[in-house]
């Protein structure tokens, strides 16, 4: 009774998952976590009073050293689906739950396989053993997550707190970066500029807001778009809350992670015209890191996107 039980529960949380709007293909980014913020790429940014936590870089130039410490202090991630000696760690915890039932299976009197009788029951087992593995693993992300401890928030006219003067934190020796409101004001008028160049599919304008390496990105994602037959737009971008997680100078070049939480119309539409996601009068919500770069004494680019969790 209780395995059936613990059955009916993952499966009902992997379909209300399954079934959760995504926004795999809106705004710019793509809802994905790209780009580099130097030497800390591969490093957590400090949580914040918008985000307490940044989803780990997905894709990014900057080559990952050995043995690098990853985000939450865990060790350098490995490509999906290899862990050390070439292991999956899906299979580690699926090999883990079938030994830990058929243990159970012995200790409770009805043998190594009991309860799997013929093909049918054996899959059916294997199906539940794959449901309770991702349920664990999503709640130790969420306590793990839990654990961060929040950094100081700042910044003016939609940020959490006045911050003139402030300055980031200065982890790993790396000199600390003052941040004032003319900052944050910039920090603003890329994030409006960038959504601008993406709706527009403005390439110029967006290598004049962003790195190399995202401008880079962008224009892959605009591809996708155009081989789709679709175009997203977002248009009226209201920064709703937004603090400083850290700043920086490192090789020449000064670094600010800002958590940004923005509002915006965000629809797709086809060739002819017609919506194919999003609410052309209803306002969507995201959350994400977003990484500033500059020589001292110029102006910020966008350098990195990670999506907060």
């Amino acid at each position: 009774m209780f395995r059936r039980f613990a059955f009916l529960t993952a499966a009902a949380l992997v379909f209300a998952m399954a079934i959760a709007p995504g926004d795999a293909l809106a705004r710019a980014g793509a809802g994905t976590s790209s780009g580099s913020r130097g030497t800390r790429t591969y490093t957590a940014p400090p949580s914040t009073g918008t985000a307490s936590s940044a989803a780990p870089m997905q894709r990014s130039m900057t080559p990952q050293s050995a043995p690098s410490q990853s985000f939450a202090g865990a060790p350098a991630a490995a490509p999906f689906g290899a862990t050390l000696g070439g292991r999956s760690p899906f299979m580690s915890g699926l090999m883990g739950g079938l030994l830990g039932a058929g243990i159970g299976g012995l200790l409770f009197g009805g043998g190594m396989f009991h309860g799997m009788h013929g093909f049918a029951g054996f899959f059916g087992f294997l199906i539940q053993i794959f449901l309770v593995v991702i349920v664990g693993r999503l709640i130790w992300s969420f306590f793990r997550s839990r654990r961060m401890q929040p950094a100081m928030a700042g910044g003016p006219q939609g940020y959490e707190r006045t911050a003139q003067g402030m300055a980031g934190g200065s982890a790993g020796g790396a000199p600390p970066v003052a941040i004032t409101p003319a900052d944050y004001h910039g920090f603003e008028e890329v994030l409006h500029g960038v959504q601008a160049a993406w709706s527009a599919h403005d390439l110029g304008a967006m290598r004049q807001l962003a790195s190399p390496e995202m401008a880079s990105y962008f224009a892959e994602q605009m591809t996708e778009q155009r081989s789709a037959g679709v175009v997203n737009t977002v248009t009226d971008v209201h920064l709703e809350q937004g603090d400083l997680s850290e700043a920086w100078a490192e090789g020449g070049r000064e670094y600010a992670t800002v958590a940004m939480r923005f509002s915006m119309i965000d629809v797709t539409r086809d060739g002819a015209g017609r919506v194919v996601d999003g609410d052309p009068v209803r306002r969507s919500m995201a959350t994400e890191f977003w990484t500033f770069l500059r020589v001292p004494g110029g102006r910020w680019v966008l350098s990195a996107i990670q999506q907060a969790r």
